[in-house]
């Protein structure tokens, strides 16, 4: 089939949503599809769902019914919803997403969220010291910015080892206003992990985490645009991440402070195990799809 001669055949609203459901009705289930036509809606025209719901009858120039045509075709070829429209939103921040960057999941926004719940519940430090965040492997910057945006008085530094995730992440704290200080590192190197400051109140880190031989059973709009550097890590050793990752958080976590790491769901007790070598009281939690994804752990009290 040749799609690059298929063209939406009215500029009515109505039809725009037909056409998608035509078109796109073998690829994607009804309700993400509605959800993609309202997100295309509020980016190419600025309408929010329930003046779509009321303007069904009305009409589009055809300027912008082109640019449905060709989100339509972007979406044919798996590319994410997310890349059409430029940005995605996370925890009430809009950010910035190119094929740099892993597109932030719902997983990863469960667990800021939790996150932001547990430090906003903290007692004020009796010396009046900020709380200070460090974020591994920060990516477009989602996890840093949210808790930045939400615990205005935290100083959060964010590492990543890709200088174009770094721009990116930088550009999305600036439109965010919020001051987030960005380092790039391989945390894999211990050496160049020993400089950070020490006695941070939280890491957190989304990790690499897929193991090559899962590539088979991964959506084509994940395995096409997410950068393989975020995402695959080798089949000999898939936890090579929350190796460096509890080796420093040892020695950079403050005494009452909190580590919490997304995890693959198929290594909940091989990751656990590991982080409690380094001397980590861990707790796994599950996601709102009931698999375990992330794990939070602390060091014990002193004697």
């Amino acid at each position: 089939m040749n799609t690059a001669n298929m063209h939406i055949p009215s500029n009515r609203v109505r039809d725009i949503e037909r056409y998608f459901r035509t078109e796109l009705g073998f690829l994607y289930p009804e309700g993400e599809l509605r959800m993609f036509v309202a997100m295309l809606f509020e980016a190419f025209l600025g309408w929010d769902k329930t003046h779509l719901l009321l303007h069904r009858d009305d009409t589009i120039n055809q300027s912008d019914l082109l640019r449905f045509h060709w989100a339509a075709e972007d979406l044919k070829h798996f590319r994410p919803i997310q890349h059409i429209i430029g940005h995605a939103d996370f925890c009430s921040c809009r950010l910035h997403v190119s094929p740099d960057v892993l597109i932030p999941r719902p997983e990863t926004e469960e667990l800021a969220t939790r996150l932001i719940a547990h430090l906003s519940a903290l007692p004020p430090r009796p010396d009046a010291a900020p709380l200070r965040l460090l974020d591994l492997c920060t990516g477009s910057g989602c996890i840093a910015i949210a808790l930045k945006k939400h615990l205005p008085q935290a100083e959060v530094t964010a590492v990543d080892l890709s200088g174009p995730a770094l721009r990116i992440a930088r550009q999305n704290a600036t439109d965010n206003h919020a001051a987030v200080t960005f380092i790039q590192m391989d945390i894999l190197d211990s050496t160049q992990t020993a400089s950070l400051p020490n006695h941070y109140d939280l890491i957190v880190s989304n990790p690499p985490y897929v193991m090559e031989r899962e590539r088979a059973g991964m959506q084509r709009n994940v395995l096409d645009y997410d950068p393989a550097l975020a995402l695959f890590v080798p089949d000999d050793d898939p936890l090579r991440f929350y190796r460096a990752i509890g080796r420093c958080a040892a020695t950079h976590l403050s005494p009452r402070g909190l580590l919490a790491v997304e995890i693959n769901q198929s290594l909940p007790a091989q990751t656990a195990q590991l982080l409690q070598t380094f001397g980590f009281i861990t707790a796994t939690h599950h996601d709102f799809r009931g698999n375990p994804r992330s794990i939070t752990a602390s060091l014990p009290p002193a004697p």
